[in-house]
């Protein structure tokens, strides 16, 4: 069994205490719940650099990463470095986070959020909408083509953005829906953790153009950016290379500054 396999083990059983813990109707309640929701693929479109910042506290291939911060902080250093969008990790068991990161990240900052997290079930995208999140991540790897039809159309109906995460053709081909506002390419291979910009550019000409194209994982230098921006990509997700700072806002300021 690979870190995938024993991470979406762990989710199905981690939903399934969560809804016994909190049910939907208190979800619905959720004073977050009625909120309009800021598009990031309108906000990767309009931007010249395309940024989604992380917060991510450790990894499964990583360790710790940074747990010194706080969300709060990161939220606004990362808004006002002008930014997209930041990507809130949730899972805890293996990345250190919370739907209470999510949910502090709201009340300090105005700009899209989205909730990285492994989804399996519609109850975590009523979360997701419930703890102030614009959009989800949807994990082609784990998930049937039916299940992300179903899961997509459903974050649609909540007014949410959908960002689809594939890692090869096979799953791209199988992806490619109208509930879909973005299409990421991780870098990352999920089972052997290698990370090569190879996957973006070989997989960006089969992506029609009706997606915004995200670039995911392995981005760290304003190089690679350059590199892949003339394959059509609109969005690059960053993490570690501003999380592994002492201020990760900062860090993504003077990035953005050299990239324009």
């Amino acid at each position: 069994m690979n870190i995938l396999d024993k991470i979406i083990a762990d989710k199905y059983r981690e939903v399934a205490l969560r809804k016994g813990l909190i049910p939907v109707k208190q979800l619905e309640q959720s004073v977050l719940f009625e909120r309009k929701s800021p598009s990031l693929a309108a906000a990767l479109k309009a931007s010249n650099t395309g940024i989604i910042a992380e917060h991510k506290r450790r990894s499964p291939s990583k360790a710790t990463i940074n747990n010194s911060l706080n969300v709060q902080d990161v939220a606004m250093g990362y808004e006002q470095a002008g930014v997209c969008g930041m990507s809130v990790l949730t899972d805890g068991k293996y990345f250190g986070g919370s739907l209470d990161d999510l949910v502090i990240a709201r009340a300090a900052s105005a700009f899209p959020l989205l909730r990285k997290e492994f989804i399996v079930d519609e109850y975590q995208i009523l979360e997701a909408k419930a703890y102030g999140a614009d959009v989800i991540l949807l994990i082609a790897a784990v998930l049937s083509q039916s299940e992300i039809k179903s899961l997509s159309e459903f974050a649609k109906s909540l007014d949410l953005d959908v960002l689809l995460e594939v890692h090869n053709l096979e799953e791209l081909q199988k992806s490619i829906m109208p509930s879909l506002d973005m299409l990421g390419v991780n870098n990352r291979n999920l089972k052997t953790f290698d990370v090569s910009l190879d996957i973006s550019k070989t997989l960006s000409t089969e992506i029609p153009d009706d997606f915004v194209k995200v670039s995911e994982s392995g981005i760290s230098s304003i190089e690679a950016i350059q590199e892949l921006k003339p394959y059509g990509y609109k969005g690059f997700l960053i993490g570690e290379n501003f999380m592994k700072t002492d201020n990760p806002g900062r860090s993504a300021e003077a990035f953005i500054k050299e990239l324009k």
